[in-house]
């Protein structure tokens, strides 16, 4: 496979798999496809309350079942992304960089000194569904966006991600997000505009974004449960759009 519309991914050579590496000083962490092993490293995480307690719609507790289909489900997506570039790329190999519907890559590890792997988390697009929105809106504009094409500049994107709680702290979420911006969604995905829904509270989350350029819309609050069960106060709603 020519690895032209794989840009500006690399490939590891010695088992073919793209790869995204964040910037400096947080070279030592790619982002990757995720891989079925991923099952045992994603069910501790997603089971620490200081991770979960800022998520919604996830079962807790989180068994390996739970892992085992919804990796699958995700390396599913990665590989019918890969699949769309594959095929661009041996149609027309001089062909300019496809427009896709999401990144294959998503998966955040860090590399250590032996070369071995940690486990870190995760970070991904998906088309905006307008949670914490009146019902009848939230059906409304989720239709809407669902229509769009990808790469129509009007389509509305949300960000979902998680990071292993000893990792926190470390502005790894900021990065990745910035890397993934600059590097993939906006030239690769066409994204122009993106919607971000955070719990009350999660001012490390609201930081993550301000930092990249998110501006702060309103405050909604309206109760919802987290994947704790506990009950929360509102959300911030954030608005991040292409300059």
């Amino acid at each position: 496979m020519s690895h032209s519309q794989l840009h500006p991914l690399q490939v590891n050579p010695a088992t073919g798999e793209p790869y995204l590496r964040l910037g400096s000083p947080l070279e030592n962490i790619i982002l990757t496809p995720q891989r079925p092993s991923d099952v045992a490293y994603n069910v501790p995480i997603l089971n620490n309350p200081d991770v979960v307690r800022w998520l919604e719609g996830l079962p807790y507790p989180y068994t390996p079942s739970h892992a085992e289909s919804w990796v699958s489900s995700v390396i599913e997506e990665s590989d019918a992304i890969l699949r769309e570039l594959r095929e661009a790329s041996a149609k027309d190999p001089e062909a300019p960089l496809k427009i896709v519907g999401g990144c294959p890559v998503r998966i955040l590890r860090e590399i250590k000194e032996d070369g071995s792997e940690v486990y870190l988390g995760d970070i991904a697009f998906r088309r905006c569904e307008y949670l914490h929105v009146a019902h009848e809106e939230r059906l409304r504009l989720s239709e809407e966006n669902a229509r769009r094409q990808v790469g129509d500049p009007a389509l509305v994107w949300c960000i979902g991600y998680y990071l292993a709680s000893s990792h926190h702290g470390r502005g790894i979420m900021t990065m990745a997000l910035r890397t993934l911006l600059s590097a993939w969604a906006i030239p690769r995905m066409g994204v122009r505009r993106i919607r971000a829904e955070v719990f009350m509270g999660n001012i490390g989350s609201v930081r993550v974004f301000e930092k990249n350029g998110f501006v702060l819309d309103r405050t909604l609050e309206i109760e919802s449960p987290n994947c704790l069960g506990e009950m929360m106060p509102g959300c911030y709603i954030l608005w991040w759009e292409h300059p």
